[in-house]
């Protein structure tokens, strides 16, 4: 993402930071604004995004050495004479402001900044807080049409506003922006219908627009406040005072010879088709089955265990295509937890997929219901398994994968794997292995975080406990071990509902490792597993804590939340937001680790710990926390293990 695309708002950045919990500061801001995800297409998906200046004003900090505010003032408000400009105006002033919005407890703002994260970082931020009046924009406009200058101080530089003023947003976009400035897009209602397209400006959320037409020299400035006292719509009205203003100009907007053309309909699809996105071009083993010609399948009676991450590139299901497959008769679906739909998060019951009427058989309806029964796999000559696991060796999906190729082997029918990436890519290997019985959340001897595919993992599962399985994994094609989810090209899929992105996938094995003791970890929040607390945490006690350890790629802002569900359901919880500066350097069973550490130091009598080791499996690690260990010690004892285990691992590894 460059600040071009910062700018001109094509750096696929969300519309705003996520919200949901509270949260003070200026750092805060700015580290949870680079903490949120690019959900588009840098430089060519148009999204109006309030990050993008958020971030743009800790540019100009950063470079200059002063805060927004001071930048602002000495080299924009102060030589333009804007004396009625500023952020946090000043008493003698709020008199003059207009209120804005009204609260809840009956009170109205005035002088304050109702934008809430503008708000939050202390009333100044790069997108949203400045305070200023008709006459001080004027004279901003007046300097803009004057190229720059502004009775006899240059201001801007002439290049500066061309560019600034002109259309910088790729050719194939459909909507055009110069450097901050809007010229042709769904905001441009300020235009008017006369205002040529090449005029430009901008609109303002609360309802405020300034509009500069340079061929008619006219500058068209509304401050108006929709949300007083509770909300309002000025589009249709700012629309109109455009149209009216440029015809009280007189002007003859037809002699205007080098406006810019209107991007039809049509031409925005044809530029939409042309856009080579440079995205990765990952197949995964359906698409390789389906490329094919499904010979693998070719003759056999198939069941299917799958939920709705068993799609191909296109975001065809995996049930569809082996449904229609010439030659392959899908008999019946497996549904394990989730469902095959993916919604449900208790116990999931038998019964028929609605669109092709086969019947699904539950592998999530207690414990003795896990595992696929001779009845049901009497019917086929094979069990196919295609699943987007999380590599983590608590996601219970490739337990299900273990008890499958069990009953497979008992009952000699064929086990195929469709193979998947794994998200967190495929060289982290971290975490203890398990040490102790078999159970569903630690079906086999593997640390927390594997870095293996469900087809390598399948291939180990084989040797070392179904040698007289007949397995086939259908691998992966143009996938490296280097690679993360979101450079493969493929769509996301929750896998299961409190699964929402990659990140929350980065921190399970970390995050989720210690769910079963009495903290959230974010379910029933929109921020699963980034954000973890319990009403008697303390944030500032937490958080500087956390962030005193130096956990790579990793930082901690300290806030309050309340899940809407799940554990501490509807009361207030203290708690720390956790950000991936650097999602490859994340190793998220040491992170669960150190949290582990930092609840047994910090709250010692309210952290209960009885169920600590139901996901850990490793009662040495679960000793040390107890006991306060050195964060060193424990994670020597884990590479220990894992010398051992990846040997066991090599063997089986399909990728480079």
């Amino acid at each position: 993402i460059t600040i071009r695309h910062l700018l001109t708002h094509t750096s696929g950045l969300l519309p705003g930071i996520r919200r949901g919990y509270d949260w003070r500061g200026q750092a805060a801001g700015i580290a949870l604004a680079c903490s949120e995800p690019s959900t588009g297409h840098a430089g060519y998906d148009y999204r109006y995004s309030d990050i993008n200046f958020i971030l743009l004003g800790e540019i100009v900090r950063r470079i200059s050495g002063k805060p927004l505010s001071v930048f602002a003032q000495e080299t924009i408000f102060e030589p333009l004479q804007m004396k009625e400009t500023f952020f946090l105006p000043e008493e003698p002033y709020v008199p003059r402001i207009a209120p804005t919005t009204l609260m809840d407890d009956g009170s109205v703002l005035r002088g304050v900044v109702h934008d809430p994260t503008a708000g939050a970082m202390d009333g100044e931020a790069g997108h949203a807080g400045l305070f200023t009046s008709a006459h001080d924009l004027a004279r901003f406009a007046r300097m803009i049409m004057q190229d720059g200058k502004m009775e006899g101080v240059q201001v801007l530089r002439s290049e500066t506003l061309k560019i600034m003023s002109s259309v910088q947003t790729p050719e194939a976009a459909p909507y055009r922006r110069g450097l901050g400035f809007d010229i042709d897009s769904p905001y441009a209602g300020p235009r008017g219908t006369l205002f040529p397209r090449g005029s430009f400006g901008h609109s303002g959320w609360t309802g405020t627009s300034l509009w500069i037409d340079p061929f008619s020299e006219t500058t068209v400035i509304f401050l108006s406040n929709r949300n007083h006292p509770a909300g309002g719509d000025v589009l249709e009205l700012r629309h109109q005072i455009g149209t009216l203003a440029a015809e009280a100009t007189g002007f003859d907007f037809s002699t205007v010879t080098n406006a810019l053309k209107e991007i039809t309909a049509e031409e925005q699809k044809a530029a939409r088709t042309d856009i080579q996105y440079p995205v990765g071009n990952v197949l995964s083993g359906i698409d390789v089955l389906t490329a094919g010609n499904f010979t693998t399948l070719a003759g056999l009676k198939a069941g299917l265990i799958t939920n709705p991450t068993g799609i191909n590139r296109d975001r065809k299901t995996t049930i569809d295509l082996l449904h229609d497959a010439p030659g392959v008769k899908l008999v019946s679906l497996f549904g394990p937890e989730h469902g095959i739909r993916g919604t449900r998060d208790g116990r999931v019951e038998d019964g028929f997929d609605e669109k092709t009427g086969l019947p699904v058989h539950s592998l999530y309806a207690g414990e003795d219901r896990r595992k696929p029964s001779p009845e049901h796999l009497g019917e086929i000559d094979a069990l196919i398994f295609d699943m987007q696991d999380i590599g983590c060796r608590f996601y219970t999906y490739l337990s299900t994968m273990g008890l499958a190729m069990e009953a497979a082997q008992e009952a000699g029918i064929k086990f195929i794997v469709l193979d998947r990436v794994n998200p967190l890519g495929g060289e982290q290997v971290a975490g203890p292995l398990r040490d102790g019985e078999r159970k569903f959340v630690a079906f086999h001897d593997i640390p927390i975080q594997h870095g293996m595919t469900a087809g390598e993992l399948a291939k180990l599962y084989q040797s070392e406990l179904y040698p007289e399985l007949h397995l086939t994994v259908v691998p992966l094609r143009h996938w490296r071990r280097s690679m993360r989810f979101d450079e493969t090209g493929l769509p996301w899929i929750r896998p299961s509902p409190n699964m929402p992105n990659l990140a929350a996938a980065t921190l399970y094995p970390g995050i989720g490792l210690l769910e079963f003791t009495n903290l959230s970890v974010g379910r029933g929040t929109s921020l699963p597993f980034e954000i973890v607390g319990a009403p008697y945490i303390k944030p500032a006690d937490l958080a500087p804590h956390l962030n005193a350890k130096d956990l790579p790629g990793l930082q901690f802002l300290p806030i309050y939340f309340t899940p809407e569900s799940s554990v501490f359901e509807g009361q207030e919880c203290g708690g720390v937001r956790i950000l991936l500066k650097d999602p490859a350097m994340c190793a998220a069973p040491g992170l669960g680790l150190a949290l582990a550490q930092s609840l047994r130091k910090l709250y010692p009598k309210q952290w209960e710990t009885g169920k600590l080791n139901t996901l850990l499996r490793h009662p040495f690690t679960e000793k040390a926390i107890l006991e306060q260990g050195l964060h060193e010690s424990i994670l020597m004892e884990w590479e220990k293990d894992l010398e051992s285990f990846k040997p066991r691992r090599a063997r089986h590894l399909l990728y480079q």
